[in-house]
């Protein structure tokens, strides 16, 4: 599979893409922001596919195996971030100083990151700009640029930080975050999700660790944990073609029982099932 390099910290693209896909499935060593301007078809991102149309904005991270599968001609703007200009995006708040490992979380969950209609007309006004200054190429465009996309990632990290629980604010203990990151980035090696794990990580006892976690958050760790996963099982079952017993492999169940019987037990039905119920809808 080829993948692509990025030599400067960052890169605007506006695309046509009228039928097929030119490059095929690729990857990249740098952040990818991919905005549809027009044009309608299927994102494709390690294997997990969902439907685009305008106004959708999808997060490929590095080494992630993407292509799209085009049904109307479609017009893409793609924002090419390299981790220095990451990096150099924090603009002393807490959103920005996690900007890293908050994009590399947005793989975990497929589609629009875009959650509210509101956020979605601010992105929308952001891109119209960036491609405006983008073609003019006017004195200090440049500068200009940098800051919209400074603002378009911090509108972006709001976006996935808000699948963090109700719980969690700008007041949240930095810990809790902490934790949260370190479970959601290491969600499929069940092993490092082990408490004395996440307690090693975070610089904090295995005891101690359980009583901050339900204090802060309001649930148990093992409940989040769990929570966490069948959402992002409901989103492989909804927007890939893995089989259940593939799935179960992936987030660490002993086998398809165990997750059918899991599965069942919270969302009263089994994968399968549930994939036939929902899926179209």
């Amino acid at each position: 599979m080829q993948k692509d390099h990025l030599r400067e910290p960052f890169e605007l693209v506006l695309k046509e893409v009228p039928d097929e896909c030119p490059r095929g499935a690729h990857s990249h060593t740098f952040f990818e922001l991919v905005y549809v301007v027009s044009g309608t078809g299927k994102q494709c991102i390690n294997e997990v596919e969902v439907s685009y149309k305008p106004g959708h904005l999808f997060v490929v991270a590095p080494n992630d195996a993407h292509i799209f599968k085009i049904e109307t001609p479609t017009q893409f703007f793609f924002i090419r971030l390299n981790t220095s200009f990451i990096s150099g995006a924090k603009a002393g708040n807490k959103l920005s100083e996690r900007l890293e490992t908050i994009l590399e979380n947005a793989r975990h969950e497929p589609g629009c990151i875009l959650k509210t209609e509101d956020d979605k007309t601010a992105a929308r006004q952001l891109i119209q700009i960036l491609i405006t200054e983008h073609l003019k190429k006017d004195e200090f465009h440049k500068d200009l640029i940098t800051s919209l996309v400074n603002t378009l990632l911090i509108l972006v990290a709001r976006n996935i930080h808000e699948r963090f629980p109700e719980t969690v604010s700008e007041s949240t203990d930095q810990k809790l975050i902490d934790i949260l990151e370190y479970i959601q980035s290491n969600i499929y090696s069940p092993d490092k999700l082990k408490a004395d794990e996440i307690g090693k990580h975070v610089g904090l006892s295995e005891s101690y660790l359980s009583n901050f976690f339900r204090k802060h958050a309001r649930e148990s760790m093992q409940q989040y944990i769990l929570h966490y996963k069948l959402k992002l099982i409901e989103n492989r079952l909804l927007h890939s073609n893995m089989r259940i017993n593939e799935v179960a492999d992936e987030f660490g169940f002993t086998d398809k029982s165990h997750l059918n019987r899991i599965f069942k037990k919270h969302r009263g039905m089994n994968p399968s099932s549930y994939r036939k119920q929902h899926q179209g809808v």
